[in-house]
């Protein structure tokens, strides 16, 4: 975890020294300026976790610099430090939004104390709005697309499971959506304003994914300089979502079995457990029962978690909703990149129609952003949706996976400026793209024009 950022502001060089010294020893990263001028040009150009600004500097006034900084960050915790004869102007600070002040000469646990508890009350801020736009946001049941029969039971399943603290476990392929079903569920139960803590097992090697799960003591292991609090620990009160739980090891497969039996975790390296009240949703790509038979995937914990099962189909079994998710992607990234496409042609959303999608939703997706990019007429024409060979073809053939999508794009485009000699002008005109849209796909593949001059 990186080092939260104080920004000390004193025109006392000796208090400043001090301050950066003492400050830094307790693991922060601090940057310590004589003036206003300096703290607010700091300001703008990195983020900073809180502020320590005396109110008197020379000629310049603290709360003035407190009232700027705040323009620039309005979270900010601000602690003013004030001689014993401006109190009252310190006390107005905190009137106009300082989180406190101390007088000087200030005892340093004193301060300490409050720059902690600061810095606590703004990662608690931080995490009631990302909550509540989370539930205003996407992660709503209605903002879940879709009017298929198949859907249509995903939503009546979400509605009748939300409120009841169970077990879910969502099976569906690559890309069709699972996190976001468990967010769904999690933004409409009794645990809504509580964290949602998302976790993929099969993205952490073995040797990390129990102390991210259950967190570890100082000392545990080699790099185990402090304490830290596992995700279950971060999630309590809350949901945690287990992504890919297949992929979880045998030897952790025990540990999450005793979790969700006993509702209680066991840092690495500790001999005490600790109580946790965690709703957990897991989710796989798998098939956990013929995992199961094969001896990789425990069956004690696959009927633990086995207790109410939600199915996503895949997009080639609601093709149905093809039209509702292309529209909103259209609409997503046609005012992202400002270019006012009305809609799809019929003939573009035949050949989408056709298509079989194995990468599903998220496929749907990338292919929508692609043909917004390279659009150039009012509406999206088949030529803008690249599908693969066999998406021409009338009959259900086995396509090309979304990769090699990307693996073909990359290729035309370094191909492009090569025989173009880096010059972007002529190679959209070659393209017969726009130079926004050859600039769009440069930048999205880190690409280097002057690389092919």
């Amino acid at each position: 975890m990186a080092a939260e950022k104080i920004l000390v502001v004193d025109d006392e060089t000796n208090i400043l020294e001090v301050l950066k010294i003492r400050l830094e020893a307790e693991g922060y990263a601090v940057t310590a300026v004589e003036t206003a001028g300096e703290a607010i040009a700091k300001a703008r150009e990195e983020f900073f976790n809180l502020a320590i600004t005396d109110l008197k500097l020379g000629s310049a006034d603290g709360l003035e610099l407190m009232e700027n900084l705040l323009l620039i960050n309005p979270d900010l915790p601000v602690i003013i430090l004030t001689a014993y004869g401006t109190i009252e102007s310190a006390v107005q600070a905190v009137k106009k939004g300082a989180y406190s002040y101390l007088t000087k000469p200030f005892d340093h646990k004193e301060l300490s104390l409050q720059i902690k508890n600061a810095l606590e009350k703004q990662r608690l801020m931080s995490r009631i709005r990302e909550l509540q736009t989370l539930v205003q946001d996407k992660y709503n049941i209605t903002n879940i697309i879709g009017k298929s029969e198949k859907m249509k039971k995903v939503f009546e399943q979400i509605g009748q499971i939300a409120a009841t603290d169970f077990t879910v476990y969502i099976y569906g392929e690559s890309g069709t959506g699972k996190e976001l079903v468990a967010k769904a569920i999690h933004c409409n139960s009794l645990r809504a304003s509580q964290p949602f803590v998302a976790v993929n097992c099969g993205a952490l090697p073995e040797t990390l994914l129990e102390s991210e799960l259950f967190g570890h003591v100082k000392g545990a292991f080699t790099d185990a300089h402090q304490a830290k609090k596992g995700l279950f620990a971060q999630a309590d009160k809350g949901t945690i979502f287990l992504d890919d739980i297949s992929e979880a090891p045998p030897s952790l497969q025990i540990k999450l079995l005793r979790v969700l039996q006993e509702q209680e975790i066991r840092p690495v390296g500790s001999d005490a457990s600790q109580k946790v009240d965690v709703r957990v949703i897991v989710a796989t790509n798998k098939d956990l029962a013929k995992e199961v038979q094969e001896g990789r995937f425990r069956e004690d914990l696959f009927y633990r978690i086995h207790v109410i099962p939600i199915d996503l189909p895949p997009l080639r079994e609601r093709k149905e909703d093809i039209p509702l998710l292309a529209d909103y992607f259209l609409k997503k990234y046609s005012q992202g990149l400002n270019k006012p496409i009305e809609g799809i042609s019929p003939e573009a959303l035949h050949k989408m129609m056709l298509y079989d999608w194995p990468g599903n939703v998220r496929e749907l997706e990338n292919k929508m952003e692609y043909a917004v990019a390279m659009c150039q007429k009012a509406v999206i024409s088949p030529e803008d949706i690249f599908l693969g060979p066999a998406a021409s073809s009338g009959e259900e053939q086995v396509k090309a996976l979304e990769e090699a999508r990307l693996e073909f794009e990359k290729e035309y485009l370094i191909n492009l400026l090569k025989i173009n000699k880096g010059h972007v002008a002529r190679a959209a005109k070659m393209a017969k793209r726009q130079r926004s849209d050859i600039y769009y796909l440069i930048k999205k593949y880190n690409i280097n024009p002057a690389d092919y001059r």
